[in-house]
């Protein structure tokens, strides 16, 4: 059988929830307050995956404006009861401090391409919430309970209680199933049934380096639960050398053949200061059950970087550069910000070209014109060109990679405050808790008052640099080299546990004056490149 390296699915794209439907599998992760809602990746062999859709995109269903950086959707289970497809998930208002607001909701489709359904609102009492079909044809809604009188350990529990999807809503008893291990935190069920058993798999301390996945299991599905005597299947927390870290938040699928597989989250860190400036990533690991039926992860529970998969990766595919043009709308490797109004943010042109809207300032939780894709490699180059005619000091377009309001790198065309155009690079550098820029700015490059302008960054591993040129000329470096590898969870603007997303790379545009002033860039290219940097790569 042939072998890959992890991650599956590289760049952000934490909690996966797997399913097989006949020949077809079906990853489901978390997009936090990217929109639209969810990423639903298809596979035939366990290797190669594609993005097939993202279900929550329309207002009915997610509407994330105000929502802080790392909220919005959380942790999605996709399962499919024989009939249909059925998607649990969060939308997450607040989650730092004593209190989280967490509204959770089940939507359902005939397909994994829709028409999916309008949220039927379940519960808002915690979050990370699955969905069990059992047996008999009954429905349990798991998830775990949130205490906010009990901190720090307001992580209480694990509590089942049924869903009734003709009435649309939680009935009967909920109980407290499983109060998790000594490590804490314990989130993100999943249930299976196997020989009789009830098997519970979650996730344990935090999803930093101290991730794991817990399994127990009980004859009846009310508990008493046992812990498996490993209590933590798959963990890194002991192995701070391992390539793949933060290993946790995991869910179970079988091949037709009868082999066991997990997917789990994961990151791999760079640098002395141990950034996952790629986020959290999906990772997957060969499972066995055995003889006291249990299970276990092959040569765990330390995950391993290289796993024997049905499949061979593609790997010209992962290398290959991206050339985007927007003819045919926005291409389906884009996201944007929190608002299900993206008419308000941005057009795509017949000619190709995409056109941002100027709304308000790059780190607003409300409305900013800012697309961007995935950072997915640890060395890469980006290119676009603008045109973009400012007014003044208060609008500004053009190149950014960025994880969220606290860290961002952007280069921008804008004008002093005489209407003079110039070329100004505007960083926030790990700026937590205040969110300023960094000044003082590097000295602005005069432009021409009209014309367009070829805007690049090269990223090699934690070096980035920002390049320009005019029409017809060469490209010039401006500014100084920067840290890249701020663009990551650990310096995400939050405490410990608190940064979910990944880097990002894209274009965006603000008009602070309220004009709307409109960009317009003509192309988008994205270009792996390997480079010795880099630790590991695919």
């Amino acid at each position: 059988m042939p072998s890959i390296l992890n991650p599956i699915l590289p760049g952000f794209n934490p909690d996966p929830s797997i399913l097989r439907v006949g020949d077809d599998y079906y990853i489901a992760t978390s997009t936090f307050e990217w929109y639209p809602g969810v990423q639903i990746h298809h596979s035939k062999d366990l290797a190669n995956w594609d993005l097939v859709i993202r279900p929550l995109s329309r207002k009915s269903q997610l509407d994330m404006r105000g929502n802080p950086d790392s909220c919005g959707v959380w942790a999605p289970c996709l399962t499919h009861d024989g009939d249909k497809f059925w998607l649990v998930y969060t939308d997450v208002k607040r989650k730092d401090g004593s209190f989280k607001d967490t509204h959770n909701y089940i939507v359902h489709a005939p397909s994994i391409a829709g028409p999916w359904s309008d949220p039927i609102y379940i519960n808002s009492s915690g979050f990370d919430p699955s969905l069990f079909h059992d047996e008999d044809g009954r429905k349990w809604f798991v998830n775990m309970l949130w205490d906010h009188r009990r901190r720090p350990r307001a992580f209480a529990g694990i509590v089942l209680q049924e869903f009734d999807p003709v009435q649309e809503k939680l009935v009967g008893p909920n109980k407290n199933i499983y109060p998790g291990t000594d490590l804490g935190l314990v989130e993100g069920p999943h249930l299976y049934k196997r020989n009789g058993w009830y098997y519970l798999l979650t996730a344990e301390g935090g999803t930093g380096y101290d991730h794991a996945c817990t399994l127990a299991r009980s004859r009846d599905i009310w508990g008493p639960y046992e812990t498996h005597p490993q209590e933590h299947i798959l963990t890194s927390k002991d192995q701070p050398w391992a390539a793949i870290q933060r290993a946790g938040h995991g869910d179970v699928v079988e091949t037709p053949e009868g082999k066991t597989y997990l997917v789990h989250l994961s990151g791999r860190p760079i640098t002395q200061a141990r950034r996952c400036v790629l986020g959290r990533e999906t990772a997957i690991q060969e499972a066995y059950w055995g003889d006291d039926e249990w299970l276990y992860v092959k040569n765990g529970p330390v995950p391993s970087l290289r796993v024997e998969v049905p499949g061979q990766r593609d790997e010209a595919a992962y290398w290959a550069s991206r050339h985007y043009t927007f003819a045919d709308g926005l291409p389906k490797d884009f996201q944007w910000l929190r608002t299900p109004e993206p008419e308000r943010i941005f057009q795509t042109r017949a000619d190709g070209k995409l056109v941002l809207i100027g709304r308000e300032s790059i780190g607003s939780w409300f409305e900013q014109a800012l697309v961007a894709r995935r950072q997915t490699h640890f060395s890469y180059d980006a290119e676009t060109v603008i045109d973009f005619a400012p007014e003044d000091e208060r609008q500004f377009a053009g190149l950014t990679a960025y994880y969220c309001r606290y860290n961002f790198f952007y280069l921008t065309v804008t004008a002093d405050s005489d209407g003079r155009r110039e070329l100004l690079i505007q960083s926030s550098e790990a700026s937590w808790p205040d969110g300023n820029l960094k000044t003082p700015f590097a000295e602005p490059v005069s432009l021409p008052d009209k014309g367009k302008v070829k805007l690049t960054l090269q990223i090699r591993g934690k070096d980035l640099q920002f390049f320009y040129a005019l029409d017809g000329e060469e490209l010039k470096e401006v500014g100084p080299v920067f840290d890249a590898s701020i663009i990551s969870d650990e310096c995400g603007g939050h405490q410990a546990h608190g940064s979910f997303t990944g880097a990002f790379v894209g274009v965006a545009c603000s008009d602070l004056n309220g004009t709307a002033a409109k960009a317009v860039f003509d192309h988008f290219t994205y270009t792996p490149v390997q480079h010795k940097s880099d630790r590991y790569e695919i």
